[in-house]
């Protein structure tokens, strides 16, 4: 089979470019230094500034918490905190966060201290396959702080309380742009009412 005249290839370029090749062309793109602080720590990396967050968090820094999904941000599976706000790293570029404060799954607990959020969705059998839950967690943290602070969702029936009851439909609202294909989703609303609340039941 010939080769089509819009087909490209990436090869190597000199140090610090990426060659794009074309038909009958060569562009060099320069690569961006660039310094991310991921869960406390800095990382220096140099990018293909095309990369996203999610790429240089997984395939750059090896962090394969969060989760490639639909990489088209309709499915949550890569959410994170950068400045303590939920986004999907998806849809974001990895050069737009210097300086901010990014948080994945693997940064909100560990093994022998895990976040309360991480407890909950263990106790209350939160998750079948495990893919969507790093993001589902994040979510979720994001979520209480987003109530926390007052803002109302699209079933807030007082946009004017300063404090918003986190019912069950609450929470399903807010979360409605993570997506568990195990349909494990009875039991996130409980684990997420469970640390709203304060405790476990």
């Amino acid at each position: 089979m010939g080769e089509s005249a819009t087909d490209t290839r990436q090869s190597s370029g000199p140090a610090g470019t990426s060659t794009a090749v074309g038909p009958g062309q060569q562009e060099a793109i320069p690569l961006s230094a660039i310094t991310l602080n991921v869960n406390g720590r800095e990382r220096r990396l140099e990018l293909d500034p095309r990369t996203s967050l999610l790429d240089a968090l997984r395939e750059h820094l090896r962090m394969g918490g969060t989760k490639k999904g639909c990489d088209h941000g309709q499915c949550g599976a890569c959410t994170v905190l950068v400045n303590g706000r939920r986004i999907n790293s998806c849809l974001t570029l990895a050069v737009m966060h210097e300086g901010d404060e990014i948080v994945t799954i693997e940064g909100l607990g560990s093994p022998g201290a895990l976040h309360p959020m991480q407890s909950a969705f263990l106790e209350r059998d939160g998750f079948q396959c495990g893919y969507c839950t790093p993001g589902q967690i994040c979510s979720a943290v994001g979520m209480l702080a987003e109530a926390e602070a007052g803002w109302p969702s699209h079933v807030t029936a007082d946009v004017a309380s300063a404090r918003i009851a986190l019912t069950d439909e609450e929470i399903r609202e807010r979360m409605s742009g993570n997506i568990c294909r195990c349909a494990a989703y009875p039991n996130i609303v409980a684990a997420i009412r469970g640390v709203a609340e304060g405790g476990r039941e």
